[in-house]
């Protein structure tokens, strides 16, 4: 999209904006200071929630965020009412520094669940956190490394949009999370930040469109996490509003949808112990619901997601994963096709298996199938509905993090 251009520096690009990153061992702090930003979220749709989800849900009644605390390597989820206590020490901590008002600022937590929070650890990582907020290209790398768990590497996207109507105005964000990555979410923190006048309701409408196709549309174990949250600022330091008679600016949706999608896709492809990325699409569907679950199910499926690691160019095991998506399928007039960059081949055409006829069709899926990125292309020939998810295939390692996770 030509009114949308990535820029290079994350958060850096915003005014108005510091942010900063510290870590100790395995516990990390991040800051996040947009004064006076209005201010929305999603969160976990798990049962089970997180302290500092609670919290910050209550503090986002008032639709002004300030400053945003995140620690990782201790998720403060089932802890009882010390979680809650703790949330309120170390929201004290970010008032008392920055002199904001406790009710303005939100904080996330992420790591391992069901242990107090160290609480003389982290504070001390905060107070080296507060020390380095800044406005750079490098800060804004240090406050995506430090809130890294088991991801491999920062996750951090910007854009500057052009809006209909000519001017432009500039979105960046970060994120983690490369396990309990499900649909739903998972074990994600993304922090998301533009420079546009944009009132609460609007962001909290245009964040969950945008989660819809991005973040929801992620897995990489199938398990959902208790902490998940996307919290999204607009500090309006360019005085620009992008909402006009009630509607958001058409292009500002598209580039906070870039933004989103540029994250969650970085995230899948960081999954624990994941060697190859899979993108599933799925057009022909009788709806869009229809054509996000034959989308998720394909990439949530442990068998596809095992015959991936393995490059088997298993349509069984494919089409089996639509059949029990909960969609509408005819077998018998069903497209499956998997693409890299440099192949693209039919395995199922109308319903009818070509590589049991087709010697070199199979020989090229095999090449497919042992590349670094894998997709798969779904055309249910019964509607309109289109949809894609990502993902990443199930790993010997995957197996060892999680069975060496709190050891």
């Amino acid at each position: 999209m030509e009114f949308i251009k990535e820029l290079n520096g994350g958060f850096s690009v915003i005014e108005n904006l510091k942010v900063s990153g510290a870590r100790e061992g395995k516990y990390g702090v991040t800051i996040i200071y947009s004064p006076n930003s209005t201010a929305s979220a999603v969160f976990t749709s798990n049962k089970v929630v997180a302290a500092p989800v609670k919290y910050t849900k209550n503090v986002l009644k008032k639709g002004i965020i300030s400053a945003v605390f995140v620690n990782s390597g201790n998720a403060n989820c089932f802890t009882g009412e010390q979680g809650f206590k703790d949330c309120e020490t170390l929201v004290g901590l970010v008032s008392n520094e920055l002199d904001v008002p406790k009710d303005e600022i939100a904080i996330s937590s992420t790591g391992v669940i069901g242990r107090e929070m160290p609480i003389d650890i982290i504070s001390k990582v905060a107070n080296e956190s507060f020390s380095r907020l800044g406005n750079s290209p490098e800060d804004s790398l240090a406050a995506a490394k430090a809130i890294m768990t088991t991801d491999t590497f920062p996750k951090e996207c910007a854009v500057e949009v052009t809006l209909t109507n000519g001017e432009t105005v500039k979105i960046a964000g970060i994120t983690k999370g490369s396990g309990m990555i499900a649909p739903n979410m998972g074990t994600m923190l993304s922090f998301i930040v533009t420079d546009a006048v944009v009132p609460a309701d609007d962001i909290n409408k245009a964040l969950k469109k945008s989660a819809d196709i991005s973040f929801n549309m992620i897995v990489v174990d199938g398990d959902e996490s208790t902490n998940d949250t996307c919290l999204m600022m607009a500090n309006g330091s360019s005085g620009i509003e992008v909402v006009s008679d009630g509607k958001l600016d058409d292009n500002f949706q598209e580039a906070l949808n870039y933004v989103c999608i540029n994250l969650a896709k970085k995230m899948a492809r960081d999954g624990e112990g994941a060697t190859k990325f899979i993108e599933a699409n799925v057009c022909g569907a009788k709806n869009e619901n229809d054509a996000k679950l034959a989308a998720k199910s394909i990439i949530s499926s442990s068998l596809f997601k095992s015959a991936v690691f393995g490059g088997d160019p298993n349509w069984g095991r494919i089409v089996s994963a639509i059949g029990y998506s909960g969609c509408d399928l005819n077998p018998d007039i069903v497209t499956i096709a998997i693409a890299n960059e440099e192949y693209d081949v039919d395995l199922v055409k109308d319903g009818k298996i070509l590589a049991f006829e087709n010697t070199p069709n199979l020989e090229i899926a095999e090449k497919v199938m042992q590349s670094k990125n894998v997709v798969v292309n779904i055309d249910m020939h019964l509607g309109d509905g289109e949809a894609t998810a990502w993902g990443c295939d199930l790993t010997y390692d995957y197996v060892k993090i999680n069975a060496e996770y709190t050891t």
